[in-house]
């Protein structure tokens, strides 16, 4: 199923990488054990999830778009010390080809992932105040699209970040024969 790809990929000796694993799994562990310890789960299904106020759909996209933001702004850090680092004929500490997987990565995440659901949730909290609608033309759709946005999303920031850390992987999504 995962083809050449096997456990000896995991870079365990980087203790970076693996850190800043360790520290986002035991936020997302910490987050969901909050959210059961307070039995905030049937709440957050019907007050936040599945809501169709225009206003916590604008504050949904938003927070997405910030979330975007901390991924995007990792990808500028790393470029922007390669730069600083390469700057007096040096090497850098990324290859070439994994520099252009970052800045490819940093891109579209920033423009897709960062400014879009920005623009929209704000969108979707400021017009109907403006125009003093109860809500937006189409709720159901609004979250809908927000759904979607949102899996997109989670798929973008997961399959970009193994390709942009670890060098196993850098080599196999380079093309031509390995």
């Amino acid at each position: 199923m995962f083809g050449k790809l096997t456990l000896s990929a995991v870079p365990f000796d980087q203790p970076i990488i693996m850190g800043t694993c360790l520290a986002l799994i035991s936020g997302i562990l910490a987050i969901l054990g909050l959210i059961t310890y307070k039995h905030k789960w049937k709440w957050l299904w019907t007050e936040w999830i599945t809501t169709v106020d225009h206003k916590r759909i604008g504050i949904m996209y938003t927070l997405l778009a910030t979330v975007m933001l901390l991924r995007g702004f990792s990808d500028a850090i790393m470029m922007r010390s390669q730069q600083a680092l390469a700057s007096s004929n040096g090497q850098g500490f990324l290859p070439p080809e994994h520099y252009d997987q970052i800045f490819s990565a940093h891109g579209t995440i920033m423009i897709f992932f960062m400014a879009m659901p920005f623009v929209v949730g704000l969108m979707n909290f400021v017009v109907p105040l403006q125009i003093g609608a109860r809500d937006v033309a189409f709720p159901v759709l609004c979250v809908f699209a927000y759904g979607f946005r949102r899996r997109m999303a989670s798929v973008a920031a997961t399959t970009a970040l193994p390709s942009t850390t670890s060098p196993v992987l850098r080599n196999r999504a380079r093309p031509g024969p390995h």
